[in-house]
């Protein structure tokens, strides 16, 4: 109980109740809720809320989101995607794992993510040493998801920088 209670004192909360625009990345995980409206970018760690009420449109990278109210742009979700009964989503998704409530609209397409890969893998694949390769990805040189100890890495990203880096 002792340990829950620490686990939430030195939990990021961040909730927007606001009218923002321009673009927002978080390095490090949060817990953001939108309630407000927002154009622009996203970019986020952690669990990203569209509450019921906030009018989002942007470009959104994260790893878990989860919308309840109205999203006009693409959704990127390395880890999932929930759209809840009050979702109203027009955009492209690409997610690993989706969740869609009855009720909720979404027009655009879907792309499951079916190949991740490991920092290992990625290195491997490169043919360039581990160390390298996280350098890079600290440093927004290399797509990847993720903190320090955790890089996730997609085959389909990684091609489309190897094509771009010729």
């Amino acid at each position: 109980m002792l340990k829950r209670k620490e686990e939430k004192e030195h939990e990021k909360i961040l909730d927007v109740d606001a009218s923002m625009q321009g673009s927002l990345e978080f390095s490090d995980p949060v817990n953001l809720r939108i309630n407000g409206k927002f154009e622009g970018n996203l970019r986020t760690r952690g669990v990203l809320t569209v509450g019921f009420s906030a009018t989002v449109s942007a470009k959104i990278e994260g790893e878990e989101i989860i919308v309840g109210g109205k999203v006009n742009g693409d959704i990127y979700a390395a880890k999932g995607l929930t759209l809840l009964s009050s979702a109203v989503v027009k955009g492209d998704i690409k997610t690993s794992s989706l969740e869609v409530q009855k009720g909720a609209i979404f027009e655009g397409t879907i792309s499951m993510l079916e190949e991740k890969m490991s920092l290992r893998e990625v290195s491997r694949y490169l043919n360039i040493e581990e160390d390298k390769v996280k350098q890079w990805a600290l440093e927004g040189r290399i797509p990847a998801i993720g903190e320090k100890d955790e890089l996730i890495f997609e085959k389909e990203k990684i091609d489309a920088w190897i094509k771009g880096a010729k």
